[in-house]
């Protein structure tokens, strides 16, 4: 019975050793992302020296905010790596720890069988051997038992090695708890560090923006630069359409050659088409500051054209997205900030602009209402402005979305 729960023992020992290499991560994984963090914070010094030698430049503040915008972003971004990391090495850690307390208790029962061998082999020692062997019945039975005594001595004799490299083992692990335990402390600073300077850089932005607010010269460059990037926006639009343009033919050329019927109309989009006036806001609470169309600024009292709509939350609100879809563009333009443009197919398009935070990737499918961002702050003060767009045509939001 003894021997039997031995065995189980060793069968358990040699599962856990042979899983140890999958508990880890591969070392190329960790190479790939120590190279992404290392991409990130050199972006971020980049933006450091821009916002520096900007500074020492006169008029030029709306260049320096646009730098504390796409560096603020970076952090962000890099803050979320280091909680991702930090939160792996907290499985790893705990993974380890069961794993000592596993390999401990098993290395214990080992021993204590083994102990237990040892103190039967010096009481009956070769004489039971030699009496098992002499009161054997038969010839056949004395091959059996002779056979049984060699391979138990074998067992032991492999028992000990098995002990050893165990015991191995289990330094090996306690080392690497010791690593990790050291990385998680490094990561634990580091995210200190940035999550005080993302505070100390949102003061300073603040600072800024109050300064460029009191100078209307700064609302003209604005609207002038505003014009500038709905033409860029556009651009962006444009290619996307085209590259969409694209995939379709290929997809039916391949159809073709293949004598496929062609790629059917996506439900996602029709889906799109007949939810007009029931979409859920991008945000919630908040009120419409600019509305679709010509409007007046509220500064220079010129009529200017809105190409979305303006809705004034405090900085920070979730951003949501409107209708399943996928990424198709993450880019930062002057008078825009940060923005985002979700693909919703058949040429309906939503687009997301002055986010503080984006928490999506590009080519990410996204699902109605998943958080895709944080919103932030434009000239105008704390918005989000949002648009929709089935292909080059730009809709009014409020036409689409539910009323309030």
């Amino acid at each position: 019975m003894k021997r039997h729960k031995l065995l189980w023992i060793l069968a358990g020992l040699f599962l856990f050793v042979s899983t140890q290499a999958l508990a880890h991560p591969e070392p190329q994984d960790i190479k790939s992302k120590e190279k992404e963090l290392q991409k990130l914070r050199r972006e971020i010094d980049d933006y450091e020296k821009r916002i520096k030698k900007s500074e020492r430049r006169e008029n030029a503040t709306l260049e320096t905010i646009g730098y504390y915008d796409q560096q603020i972003l970076l952090i962000r971004k890099l803050l979320r790596r280091l909680k991702e990391e930090s939160n792996r090495l907290q499985k790893d850690i705990e993974g380890i720890r069961r794993n000592i307390g596993t390999s401990e208790d098993q290395l214990h029962s080992l021993k204590n069988h083994y102990a237990e061998y040892l103190t039967s082999a010096y009481k009956y020692g070769r004489l039971h051997d030699l009496e098992l062997l002499l009161t054997s019945s038969s010839v056949n039975q004395f091959a059996i038992r002779a056979e049984y005594l060699r391979r138990f001595s074998a067992q032991r004799s492999k028992d000990l090695r098995t002990i050893a490299e165990h015991k191995s083992n289990l330094e090996e692990e306690s080392a690497t708890l010791r690593t990790k335990l050291n990385q998680q402390k490094q990561l634990i600073t580091e995210k200190a560090t940035e999550e005080k300077t993302i505070k100390r850089k949102a003061r300073e932005k603040q600072k800024l923006l109050a300064s460029i607010r009191r100078d209307k010269d700064n609302y003209k460059k604005q609207l002038q630069r505003r014009k500038n990037d709905a033409a860029e926006l556009e651009a962006i639009v444009a290619d996307l359409i085209e590259k969409e343009r694209i995939r379709k033919a290929h997809e039916e050329a391949v159809a073709k050659r293949e004598r496929r019927a062609p790629p059917e109309v996506s439900s996602a989009g029709l889906a799109f088409l007949s939810r007009r006036g029931r979409l859920p806001w991008p945000v919630s609470g908040g009120s419409i500051v600019s509305r679709f169309g010509n409007q007046i600024h509220p500064v220079l009292k010129t009529v200017t054209q809105n190409t979305g709509i303006d809705i004034s939350v405090p900085t920070g609100t979730e951003v949501r997205a409107v209708a399943t879809g996928d990424v198709a563009t993450i880019s930062w333009l002057p008078s825009y900030g940060n923005l985002l443009i979700l693909n919703h197919n058949n040429g309906f398009r939503s687009v997301y602009t002055h986010l503080s935070e984006i928490t999506v990737t590009q080519g990410q499918n996204i699902s109605e209402g998943q958080a895709i961002g944080i919103s932030g702050e434009s000239l105008a003060g704390p918005l989000l402005h949002f648009e929709l767009w089935k292909e080059r045509e730009k809709q009014d939001p409020e036409l689409w979305l539910t009323k309030r």
